[in-house]
């Protein structure tokens, strides 16, 4: 769907004219993304917070971490930071609102250092220049137009040929992938980060879909009466809560390390595809537009891989076990006492959606 607007007249070349599309103003836009980058570095505070909490609970070794104020603390200015995120899918478009959540990562690294006395290492500061970079790409290249999301603009756009392919492919690629990591046990990583990705998609048109139609009924359109707005609204608390699933499961079996980059560069991947196929954001983009946005993307993808690389390790051998090669005669390697459920960071995992920076950190 293409807009252009020349004076006070708006022309169309699609359906669009039906439920009175029309362009955001730049002002909306950069709002949208000064929002999105405040709510990103405000999660990364958070996120380092509830990790200093988590650490200190763990020298006290008195009380569960759950019962520090500070770990609440981090929790609520979480809840914040993902309140600024919703927002912003609402201003601006959903391809540029997703990569920009590698300044998160970039953000944590720079608090980690400052406050946590986490080294500086030559890989944070070229991946950082790499990610920040590849962020002014995304800014300046990404669509800054399209139309005002409304009720009878999602219903459109659900019912389009390109989406309902994409939606059948995807759920078919789905089934593939979930009997191969339930049925045939194939714990490969990137399948599991292909599950999350997947859901991922889902979760990014039906934010945009809710946030924009709540937007939109604040200024004076009322589209909660809407019963697309409900169905967006189940689709985006479902993806999102088997999106954590699948994300505590990958943080289980692999390291933050590893998790972290492999999700941001399959989440964003899939935002931008549910991006061009559901609110056909590219449509309107020059060919030398699309490379930049893309090349800003590979930019971004590389910098939060270096961030990430080599990081400390997240998981670590458990106090409980005990050397066996330190005891005469035994040949095994160590001996787990009686294993006991583990709630360690659960109840802010469930306060988290598909963000791989949040799960590394609890």
């Amino acid at each position: 769907m293409e807009n252009f607007t020349s004076g006070n007249e708006s022309i169309t070349t699609s359906p669009a004219h039906l439920t009175g599309y029309y362009h955001f103003p730049i002002q909306a836009y950069f709002l949208g993304i000064i929002i999105s980058i405040i709510g990103n570095v405000i999660i990364s505070i958070s996120l380092n917070i509830q990790k200093y909490a988590h650490v200190r609970q763990s020298q006290r070794g008195s009380k569960p971490y759950y019962t520090s104020v500070l770990w609440w603390c981090g929790v609520v200015l979480m809840g914040i930071g993902e309140l600024g995120n919703f927002a912003a899918y609402g201003f601006a478009p959903a391809s540029l609102i997703a990569p920009l959540g590698c300044v998160s990562v970039i953000a944590s690294a720079i608090i980690s250092v400052l406050f946590l006395k986490e080294t500086v290492r030559a890989s944070d500061i070229f991946g950082g220049t790499l990610a920040v970079t590849g962020t002014y790409l995304l800014v300046t290249f990404a669509p800054h137009t399209w139309a005002h999301i409304t009720a009878q603009l999602v219903q459109y756009y659900a019912m389009s040929w390109q989406f309902l392919v994409y939606l059948l492919i995807e759920v078919i690629v789905f089934c593939i992938l979930l009997y191969l990591y339930k049925r045939r046990n194939m714990k490969h990583i990137v399948i599991v980060m292909l599950l999350v990705a997947l859901l991922a998609s889902l979760t990014v048109i039906s934010v945009k879909a809710v946030s924009g139609m709540i937007t939109e009924s604040l200024t004076g359109s009322l589209q909660l009466i809407y019963p697309i707005f409900y169905v967006m609204l189940i689709v985006m608390a479902a993806s999102c809560a088997f999106q954590i699933k699948f994300l505590n499961q990958a943080m289980k079996m692999f390291d933050a390390t590893e998790v972290v980059p492999i999700n941001f560069v399959f989440f964003t991947a899939s935002a931008i595809i549910a991006g061009i196929l559901f609110y056909q954001e590219f449509e309107s983009l020059s060919v030398l537009n699309i490379l930049m946005f893309l090349f800003g993307c590979l930019l971004s993808f590389l910098g939060v891989f270096l961030i990430a690389r080599n990081r400390p390790k997240i998981k670590q051998q458990d106090a409980a076990f005990i050397a066996m090669d330190k005891i005469p005669g035994r040949r095994t390697d160590r001996i787990q006492p009686e294993a006991k459920p583990s709630t360690y960071g659960s109840l802010a995992a469930k306060l988290m959606c598909n963000r791989a920076g949040q799960v590394d950190d609890l």
